[in-house]
């Protein structure tokens, strides 16, 4: 059987492509565990105060890599400030629009969905209810 370049025959590199598929499986699923243990982790904590978080704004906690946003008087929302395109943390929330620096992605401040690319998935969303003056994630 001919060799490709590589010195590889057909097996071989469906052997190959097989693993790495697997490996991006893997990734995939790691990315939920991600935020499931970062979820307990911050689970039942205040992650922002009600005054710091202006309506049609938002506030960035550095800490968690979350962003929380007031859409509306006495609506408050959280997502994971780390860009669904390359990665970049995203910056502090301005006229309910969440933006990425690093390559001009858009995100809802109201649902975290992409409303500009090049980012075309959403942020992941953090439950969050308010306690008295704070912001604590469910």
């Amino acid at each position: 059987m001919p060799e490709n370049d590589s010195g590889l025959g057909r097996r071989e590199m469906l052997g190959v492509a097989g693993i790495a598929a697997c490996g991006l499986a893997l990734a995939g699923c790691g990315a939920g565990d991600a935020k499931a243990q970062q979820v307990s982790t911050i689970k039942g904590k205040v992650i922002a105060k009600t005054a710091d978080v202006p309506v049609g704004g938002g506030k960035l906690v550095n800490e968690w890599k979350i962003v929380v946003t007031q859409p509306t008087q006495g609506v408050y929302k959280a997502y994971s400030a780390v860009c669904t395109h390359k990665g970049c943390m995203v910056g502090t929330p301005k006229d309910n629009v969440i933006t990425c620096a690093c390559h001009g992605s858009e995100f809802a401040a109201d649902s975290g969905k992409a409303t500009k690319g090049p980012a075309t998935a959403p942020l992941t969303v953090y439950q969050v209810k308010v306690e008295g003056d704070g912001i604590v994630v469910v």
